[in-house]
């Protein structure tokens, strides 16, 4: 068979091929597929997104998640940017390093941090500087044991730079 029949023939099998997969994704089965994770199921607490100055690149989004049953988040998503992932801080050979990393483990009943200095949601590829006083969606994707798909849609206030989950803290004291 020639390149060119060939060619002609795998452009033709893509295009008859296309409107398939894109209802398949459509369905309402594929809907289903995904959950919304519940209050009762996931926790979360005091959640904020540090604002940045003009040139700012990326910022960092924190809370408190305490699930009921084990949970992994092994990601987000916001309409702020197409790049949010989940990182965290640790110390690799006496240097403090910050790298994404694929999940983290929540286990039942307990409150883990996503804070400065430790796991955190990184917001990247910002086009225009998040300002103090903005509120923004930040869906959290995690599975449970059984490995099913659920999601936490969140709507986050943004703080100023200056501010830490800490002084807040101290604030309701």
């Amino acid at each position: 068979m020639s390149t060119i029949r060939m060619s002609s023939l795998l452009i033709a099998l893509a295009a008859a091929a296309t409107p398939f997969a894109s209802q398949a994704q459509s369905t309402p089965a594929r809907a289903a597929v995904v959950a919304a994770a519940s209050e009762q199921q996931l926790q979360v607490r005091d959640p904020w997104i540090r604002a940045t100055v003009a040139g700012q690149k990326a910022t960092g989004a924190f809370m408190v998640l305490q699930p009921s049953q084990p949970l992994v988040l092994v990601g987000a998503r916001s309409p702020l940017t197409p790049v949010v992932e989940v990182h965290e801080m640790a110390v690799v050979d006496g240097v403090m390093k910050m790298r994404r990393i694929p999940q983290l483990a929540l286990p039942a009943g307990a409150a883990t941090g996503l804070k400065p200095g430790g796991y955190h949601i990184m917001l990247m590829d910002l086009q225009a500087p998040v300002q103090a006083g903005s509120v923004i969606p930040v869906t959290l994707e995690l599975r449970d044991a059984q490995g099913k798909a659920l999601e936490r849609t969140l709507q986050i206030p943004v703080r100023p730079v200056s501010y830490s989950a800490g002084s807040q803290q101290m604030m309701h004291h």
